[in-house]
């Protein structure tokens, strides 16, 4: 199933499947039915998506990341594409949409959800995910 995620319209969001912010998030996060399902990918486990976030350099302990149409879309940006493509039913989406809707929304308020992640994160002893601190052991030495 996931080596399908770019041939469709459907939309796969890689989140930290441990931190309290991200699980809430994305259980209440509803997309239209006209764009297709949101797959969630929990970074904390190998997959195909993960290992190209890391190989596009992408630190996914700063910023979520959604993919949709083949496009990588990362942090502010991400959760503002994500907010565009949602559903504005229930409570949570209609407050989702206020916040991320627009560009600058999104680039002054994901940081402070990004805040509330580490202390969270920090608070409960959840060790971040390092996605590229674990790439960097896996390469090979250059001759």
């Amino acid at each position: 199933m996931e080596n399908n995620f770019a041939a469709s319209n459907d939309a796969w969001l890689v989140y930290d499947g441990e931190c309290p912010v991200c699980k809430t998030y994305t259980k209440y996060i509803r997309i239209r039915d006209t764009v297709g399902q949101l797959h969630l990918v929990d970074a904390r486990y190998p997959s195909a998506l993960l290992d190209e976030i890391t190989d596009a350099g992408l630190d996914i302990d700063q910023g979520m990341v959604l993919k949709f149409k083949d496009v990588i879309y990362y942090g502010p940006e991400a959760i503002h594409v994500l907010t565009l493509l949602s559903t504005p039913s229930g409570i949570f989406n209609r407050i989702n949409y206020y916040f991320f809707s627009s560009k600058m929304g999104a680039e002054v308020f994901y940081p402070m959800g990004k805040a509330l992640r580490t202390a969270l994160l920090k608070l409960l002893g959840i060790k971040y995910i390092e996605n590229l601190k674990h790439a960097r052991h896996l390469q090979k030495p250059k001759k």
